[in-house]
């Protein structure tokens, strides 16, 4: 954990918690990020890459999104990601949750409308902090958060 990160497994995100995973976490996996322009999931991650975090797309159907690689789970990135950032269905999260704890991510973020308390619960008991139904994008914004020196 960062210093500072007070976010405890089976608490609920405060701001301040928030704010400690966005300035510390540098290595976001965009899972179900779409090549469509158009779609939340594509102005979230392309904010976040001028932002200057690290993108890794991951969705099956694409081979390559915002000129990043795309890989087919989170199973198949070859290298640790910080948080994992879900923009999935309900019927895919407890997937990408179980993926997200094999793999060892620092935190879990459910964008808005993502919610799934059970899943939640398992990645806190892993010691994982879940932040839900919230938009990464829009509570960047609100802090106007500067990435932490390496």
């Amino acid at each position: 954990m960062p210093n500072g990160l007070t976010l405890q497994p089976g608490d609920d995100s405060s701001s301040k918690d928030i704010e400690e995973i966005l300035r510390s976490y540098k290595t976001i996996a965009v899972v179900g990020l779409s090549p469509k322009e158009s779609r939340d999931s594509h102005k979230v991650a392309r904010y976040l890459l001028e932002q200057g975090y690290e993108i890794v797309p991951v969705n099956p159907g694409q081979k390559e999104i915002l000129g990043k690689p795309c890989f087919q789970s989170l199973l198949d990135i070859p290298f640790q990601v910080d948080v994992a950032n879900l923009f999935l269905g309900p019927a895919r999260i407890p997937s990408a949750v179980d993926q997200a704890i094999q793999i060892g991510v620092h935190a879990i973020w459910m964008q808005i409308g993502v919610v799934d308390k059970e899943s939640a619960q398992k990645a806190r008991d892993a010691g994982i902090p879940v932040v839900m139904d919230r938009c990464i994008m829009q509570e960047h914004r609100k802090r106007i958060i500067t990435l932490s020196a390496p």
